[in-house]
């Protein structure tokens, strides 16, 4: 089994501390290491370092490679050959293909190789335990079916996909028993479940984000889990589900991988989810009863950090009176709040954001007026990361610029 990261996106739900050219995968909002290092070193429980690959593009190709030969140790080394590059952004259905490809071609894998696919910027523990389910799921793939990794829900939320379970395997009896009564057969797949997998279900259905009402639903029924975007499939069953549901992506992987890369930019736009996962019928869904965070906007990071007696996350020089239930992140200024309850502050150098909690999800529109308007701080940070280091603009104007 070898392991695919997912680390190509800009992360602007978290602007104005992630951006485009230094998104949130590479950031530390949790101690000394990156969340990108975070889950290498999740996954070091299950696979040598020489068995994880990072799919990016070229602009964060030095980030992936610096970040993660930090954790090289003795003989378990990575290596810049460990790096997959996007020649453009396709979505996550390509991506997977990409990733495919070069585990055929550049590595040598055989189609029975079973890959575990996963974003790189999510928080999961114990890491323990989520590594015993990984190997599980590494055991019901090589049956045929494509596992995708549900987390069970700790509320009704409105900012995931849902995943509907069908029928529960129980080892005891090797027989499928309804939960809830009369859900579709599971038709696809190489037969029956492995015995060990006591808890994995196949898919009903995927659900898009629901309204709050909805969720509440969800949560109740007690069968409905948020979709985690984590995957692990055998190459041959993906190329097959390929063939049935996108064949354009399936001719292409019979290209060299020359000719694949080249053609990259002409395959569907689309993610994994609608291309393949909400029409196989050869999916099952492993819940993950563990505390699981996709850090999809600042509320998701207030939930998961640290926080003091009255509420309140501070990283950087902060000083509250006053203040509880409040999240307060600067950089180099300092920050005093007086009189808050259920705000949100980020400071940087170039930008400040200002939210009621709760209302973070609409960051994304701040960061649209700022591309409509072609305002640099969409993107651009005031420091910038290169190979050989960094630089900050300390001054620009019409005909110069100052770097430190």
């Amino acid at each position: 089994m070898k392991a695919i990261l997912l680390a190509g996106g800009s992360g602007t739900r978290l602007w104005p501390l992630s951006r485009k050219n230094y998104p949130k995968q590479f950031l530390k909002l949790k101690g000394e290491k990156s969340l990108l290092q975070d889950t290498a070193l999740r996954l070091l429980k299950v696979f040598p370092l020489e068995d994880i690959m990072v799919l990016t593009n070229s602009e964060y190709k030095f980030h992936v490679i610096s970040h993660l030969k930090s954790l090289s140790t003795g003989s378990n080394n990575f290596s810049n050959d460990n790096v997959i590059l996007e020649p453009v952004a396709r979505n996550t259905a390509p991506a997977i293909a990409l990733g495919i490809k070069y585990c055929l071609e550049k590595l040598g894998c055989s189609e029975n190789e079973v890959l575990f696919v996963s974003p790189s910027d999510h928080i999961i523990r114990p890491a323990e335990t989520f590594s015993d389910y990984v190997r599980l799921s590494e055991e019901i793939a090589k049956k045929g079916f494509i596992v995708t990794f549900g987390i069970k829900p700790a509320r009704p939320e409105t900012g995931y996909g849902y995943i509907k379970a069908g029928m529960q395997y129980v080892p005891s009896t090797q027989q499928f028993t309804t939960n809830p009564p009369n859900p579709p057969i599971l038709k696809g797949g190489g037969g029956e479940l492995p015995n060990q997998s006591a808890g994995c279900f196949p898919v009903e259905k995927f659900t898009e984000k629901p309204d709050i009402e909805t969720a509440k639903k969800y949560v109740d029924e007690g069968n409905y889990y948020w979709n985690s975007g984590m995957f692990a499939f055998s190459i041959k069953t993906m190329m097959e589900e390929f063939e049935k549901y996108v064949p354009a992506i399936r001719k292409a992987l019979d290209l060299g991988f020359d000719e694949f890369i080249s053609g990259f930019q002409d395959m569907p736009d689309i993610s994994i989810d609608y291309a393949i996962a909400e029409k196989s019928d050869r999916m099952a869904v492993l819940p993950l009863d563990i505390f699981w965070n996709d850090i999809g906007s600042w509320d998701s990071l207030y939930d998961v950090v640290e926080k003091d007696e009255r509420g309140n996350v501070k990283m950087g020089r902060v000083i509250t009176v006053d203040t509880k239930d409040t999240l307060v992140i600067g950089e180099k200024r300092l920050i005093s709040t007086i009189g808050l309850e259920d705000c949100l502050i980020v400071d940087t150098e170039d930008a400040l954001l200002i939210s009621k909690r709760g209302e973070t999800q609409k960051v994304k529109e701040v960061v649209n007026r700022l591309k409509e308007e072609k305002r640099k701080e969409a993107d651009e940070h005031v420091t910038t990361y290169r190979p050989w280091g960094s630089y900050t603009v300390l001054e620009e104007g019409e005909r110069y610029k100052i770097k430190r």
